[in-house]
């Protein structure tokens, strides 16, 4: 298992709470901070007042060093996203878009090149994740892999119990929860993934592709799940393929593309110029900015050779 729900370094426990969180590192002096141009709208959404954006990112960037000749590769090249408080929002984007990495910087499980990070929330016993490839001990129930989650944030043992069964209870698990973990269905482990990062009551919640491999009746349940949390009054991210759930779920949504956030804001204002919904729109943003992509590059090829 992974992030905050796993981690006991991660659950704040015997330290002061900030007023924000901050998660990431200031920009890195002397480094290019610009964005990459595009005209796309990064409008942020609306925030209650007197209350901060339950995410605010800016500037940043993750450069990783890979391979035998130690090749560096800009995974996020600049990217500036908020999310308000009480939303339910989805970042979209093609595979390699960056939204993994923006998620795993967001929680402070990788360190960010440059850039900031800020989190609207009292340290990260408020912050509940699923990872995309989550990975739980199979000899276990439900009901005990929550048990131990739930020690990981030291809750009292009349708290921790109340918790554990509230949390079966909302991921429609409650008959299920002696079961171990390995006759689980892929729908189930993905409900009690939800379960894992709901069990220490966060106010934010980010979830990497809850839906992915699910049947429809589980990506039914899971949008239940999601539907439930907003309704709760709780912040919810996640990344997906799947563009009608987004459009479905989400009051507002991101697109990334190459590294960078190339548009965002009202699911309502996502019409395109041509055609008919989400799926349009999204192809619109991002074929655009890779045909920009390859233009500049063209461009810049051309004043190379004129030199």
């Amino acid at each position: 298992m992974t992030g905050p729900g796993t981690d006991p370094a991660l659950t704040g426990a015997g330290r002061p709470k900030p007023d924000r969180m901050e998660t990431a590192s200031q920009t890195i002096a002397g480094q290019n901070m610009a964005e990459p141009a595009h005209e796309s709208s990064t409008e942020a959404g609306p925030t209650p007042a007197g209350r901060p954006p339950a995410v605010a990112i800016h500037g940043l960037r993750k450069t990783l060093i890979t391979g035998f000749r130690r090749r560096r590769v800009e995974i996020l090249r600049g990217v500036d996203l908020t999310v308000g408080d009480g939303e339910v929002f989805g970042l979209l984007g093609p595979n390699g878009a960056g939204k993994t990495t923006t998620l795993k910087v967001a929680l402070g499980l990788m360190r960010p090149s440059a850039g900031s990070v800020s989190l609207g929330v009292d340290g990260a016993g408020e912050i509940g994740y699923l990872p995309e490839n989550p990975y739980f001990y199979d000899y276990l129930t439900g009901r005990e892999l929550l048990r131990f989650c739930a020690r990981l944030f030291a809750l009292p043992d009349d708290v921790r119990e109340e918790r554990v069964e509230r949390a079966l209870d909302q991921v429609g698990l409650a008959d299920a929860g002696g079961k171990q973990l390995r006759k689980y269905s892929k729908g189930m482990l993905q409900r009690i993934g939800i379960a894992q990062a709901l069990i220490n009551d966060p106010r934010l919640v980010f979830l990497d592709e809850p839906m992915t491999g699910l049947d429809p009746v589980g990506r039914l349940e899971v949008k239940r799940i999601i539907e439930q949390l907003g309704a709760d009054g709780r912040t919810v991210v996640f990344n997906s393929h799947i563009l009608s759930d987004v459009a479905e779920l989400c009051s507002r949504i991101g697109i990334m593309g190459g590294g960078v956030v190339l548009w965002q804001g009202k699911v309502s204002e996502a019409t395109p110029s041509h055609g008919d919904g989400l799926e349009d729109f999204f192809m619109e943003i991002v074929l655009g900015s890779e045909a920009a992509g390859e233009l500049s590059a063209s461009s810049c090829s051309t004043r190379e050779a004129d030199s």
